[in-house]
């Protein structure tokens, strides 16, 4: 048997990338205007991935540009620690350098503004500048850019406001933009995370063109998997891995492993002549499709780490609907209690900005049945996930989320009084 398909860990080498055409051809857009690009998107949407993509040759070749014209730089703002604009600047100047590493008079300027300590917007200006003249440009790849826009010891809100404005500045106002494009990536859109408007300021972000990474479509999810699983055991593993890019490919990877030491394709209940056994004692409370429990404790333990960051990266409004939607598919009960879930409909309702954006985010999906609303989770072991995040929590986060939900019955009553009226 050839090697594992599937990757789990690390970026998708672009030779094993599927899908994403419409995103690739936005980013390929952006670069060729030298103009500025934002993906956002959930853990495990593929944005690290994305990037790997853009720095592909044969990628460049395909969409027509020329590559020999690009300077490029790739970096994580989770490897600078603690962040600072000093720190980010030194980054980008001292991978430029070795990007130049033909151009020694290029490479002995940025020594000179590493040496001296001004590795500073200005001075990658003046780089920009010297790029220009040779018919050259810099492509600036930055994931986790998150990561810039959270305060520590020696970064303070007042300096992420400025380092956010000598990234416009450079990518905006500058004469220089002309031989620059951006591309950054974060977990939620970045006018979102960033620090707030302030009267008469400009949007820091306005430069910026918008794009989320969604779930994957069938059809990217037939041809990450289609090779390799048939019809059934496909529908098996959406079913627990939702169409989030990286637990399709935790899941392929175990099947696969599986496969190799001859456990195989019955684990997710394809058409074979062994019945699918019931996931238990801890079911989906959906019970769409029955897993077996083994698969499915070895792959909530290798994907654990995306369903934190999940339910991390969601507020506590955000998380009191998911639990909420867990509680409504077990009919309100879990373990010896009982929850009152009168009025979720018009909690539901009222929220559906909310439940739309988890929805966009691949974490839930919506269906209208006789003419409701039924919101349920895209992966089934998700939902298990938050129903034990509800059964686990300690005294003062369970103190926590009775006061988002207060707030929500209280908006309920006030709601419903005023319809009286």
């Amino acid at each position: 048997m050839s090697q594992n398909p599937f990757f789990i860990g690390q970026p998708v080498p672009p030779k094993h990338f599927v899908g994403r055409k419409a995103d690739i051809a936005t980013a390929f857009d952006q670069i060729y205007h030298r103009s500025n690009l934002a993906v956002w998107g959930s853990s495990g949407m593929g944005k690290s991935s994305l990037l790997e993509q853009l720095i592909s040759p044969e990628v460049w070749e395909q969409k027509g540009q020329d590559i020999s014209k690009a300077v490029i730089v790739l970096f994580s703002c989770l490897s600078i620690s603690p962040f600072s604009s000093t720190s980010f600047w030194q980054e980008v100047l001292s991978l430029l350098r070795d990007e130049v590493d033909n151009d020694s008079t290029l490479q002995a300027q940025i020594d000179k503004f590493l040496e001296q300590g001004q590795a500073t917007k200005d001075s990658l200006r003046r780089i920009l500048r010297q790029l220009g003249k040779q018919g050259k440009f810099l492509l600036l790849l930055v994931d986790d850019y998150d990561a810039a826009l959270v305060p520590n010891g020696q970064y303070t809100e007042t300096d992420i406001e400025n380092f956010l404005n000598e990234c416009r500045n450079l990518a905006y106002h500058c004469r220089e933009r002309q031989y620059l494009s951006m591309i950054v990536t974060s977990s939620r859109r970045l006018s979102e995370i960033g620090p707030p408007l302030k009267p008469g300021g400009s949007p820091w972000y306005n430069h910026y063109l918008f794009e989320q990474l969604k779930p994957f479509t069938d059809a990217e999810m037939k041809a990450l998997l289609g090779s390799t699983m048939t019809p059934g055991l496909q529908k098996g593993v959406r079913e627990i891995a939702s169409g989030n890019p990286a637990l399709l490919q935790i899941a392929g990877y175990l099947l696969y492993q599986g496969a190799k030491s001859g456990v195989g394709a019955k684990h997710l209940g394809d058409n074979s002549s062994v019945e699918p056994k019931v996931y238990s004692p801890n079911a989906s409370p959906s019970g769409s499709l029955e897993v077996p429990e083994t698969f499915a404790k070895d792959f909530e333990s290798a994907a654990r780490h995306y369903f934190q960051d999940i339910w991390s990266f969601s507020n506590e409004l955000e998380q009191t609907l998911l639990i909420l939607i867990a509680l409504s598919n077990l009919k309100g009960r879990l373990h010896n209690q009982r929850y009152d879930l009168s009025g979720i409909e018009i909690i539901f309702s009222q929220k559906e900005r909310e439940l739309t954006y988890l929805e966009e985010r691949g974490v839930i999906n919506c269906t209208v049945e006789e003419g409701k609303k039924r919101y349920s989770f895209t992966s089934s072991i998700m939902e298990r996930w938050v129903v034990q995040e509800l059964s686990n929590s300690d005294d003062a986060s369970l103190e926590k989320r009775k006061k988002v939900l207060l707030n929500l019955i209280i908006f309920l009553v006030t709601t419903a009084s005023s319809q009286q009226i």
